[in-house]
């Protein structure tokens, strides 16, 4: 894929939102997920160095959406992920930042409990031996004022592979005064990449992944 950038920003280490589940007390425990994975030092300094600083935002989890859809002889197959929770730094000017998430596979849902038991199941995720999904952002080019391509790499079955998200950025604030931030970003990845071939070529090789995320920003 060749994507053409004009007048790019400075990079941004991501700005996927992620969701938290650390105590506003506790900064120290903000990667606390990330610690037993394969995941640079460097980026969960960021992410602490964030939480200190007052730059890391969260997760609104009530408003925030995580899932996939992929085409199949039953019609489109829609599956969300309910759990999943990580950070993001991103300064004041959102140039700079760094950010993480963990998907807890075992939480995804679809409307029939057959084809959800199924992507669970070995001939898919395999949720037992691989319970986690893991982004990790490398960078992004600015395509336009708060549009860009977001690239990281994507640990899901047990596979790493690059991939790159275009997503759309806003900043916001509410009615209480509090910083927040939408982002909504979407990609193509292939399963078969992933090490999933199960009922191929019945079941599309090509997996749209889209995330609608809300994060407000946390205060120390």
């Amino acid at each position: 894929m060749r994507i053409i950038i004009n007048n790019m920003k400075p990079v941004l280490l991501g700005t996927l939102m992620l969701a938290a589940s650390v105590s506003a007390h506790a900064k120290d425990d903000v990667c606390a997920p990330f610690k037993d994975a394969n995941i640079d030092q460097g980026i969960l300094s960021l992410m602490l160095q964030a939480a200190a600083d007052g730059d890391l935002y969260r997760i609104k989890p009530g408003s925030s959406k995580m899932g996939f859809c992929v085409n199949s002889p039953l019609g489109e197959v829609k599956a969300e992920f309910r759990n999943f929770n990580g950070g993001l730094a991103l300064d004041d000017f959102m140039q700079q930042g760094a950010s993480l998430v963990r998907i807890e596979v075992d939480s995804l849902e679809t409307d029939s409990g057959f084809i959800e038991t199924m992507l669970k199941s070995e001939s898919f995720f395999d949720t037992e031996q691989y319970p986690d999904i893991i982004f990790v952002s490398t960078g992004i080019e600015w395509m336009a004022d708060k549009k860009g391509v977001l690239k990281g790499d994507l640990t899901m079955h047990g596979v790493t592979k690059a991939i790159a998200f275009y997503v759309e950025l806003k900043k916001t604030e509410t009615d209480y005064g509090v910083e927040t931030v939408t982002v909504k970003a979407t990609t193509t990845v292939q399963r078969s990449e992933f090490g999933m071939f199960t009922l191929s070529p019945l079941v599309d090789d090509r997996v749209s992944l889209c995330m609608s995320l809300d994060a407000y920003r946390h205060e120390v």
